[in-house]
């Protein structure tokens, strides 16, 4: 009878061990997923709008990215043009800042990742 139930106890012991582990595993898992994400460029999309004058569209690409007046003019244009362009990419929480500041004046944006 003490042979059965240590039996019982060691075989309980190791399915125990074979839970743990997924946990584990589904940590390391979801921590890779995380490291995945800080990678995943982000990108800031500007949308061509019959409201917003060139020249204001251009100051507040200046005032969002930094950038200089002839870079902001070449970005106006292309979302003329074009309909839409990618203005900035970067971290979500850049891009966030980045579009916080085009909507300033409310033109028309778009976060993707």
């Amino acid at each position: 009878m003490n042979h059965l139930l240590f039996s019982f106890l060691r075989s309980n012991s190791g399915a125990e061990k074979e839970e743990s582990t997924p946990d584990t595993d589904v940590d390391v898992l979801e921590k890779e997923k995380e490291d995945e994400d800080e990678k995943t460029p982000w990108r800031v999309i500007l949308f061509d709008d019959d409201i917003h004058t060139f020249e204001e569209v251009i100051g507040q690409l200046i005032k969002a990215l930094g950038c200089t007046q002839d870079h902001a003019e070449e970005l106006t244009y292309k979302v003329h043009n074009e309909g839409k362009a990618e203005v900035y990419e970067g971290s979500f929480e850049d891009c966030f800042e980045v579009n916080g500041v085009l909507k300033e004046i409310q033109l028309v944006t778009e976060i993707k990742g």
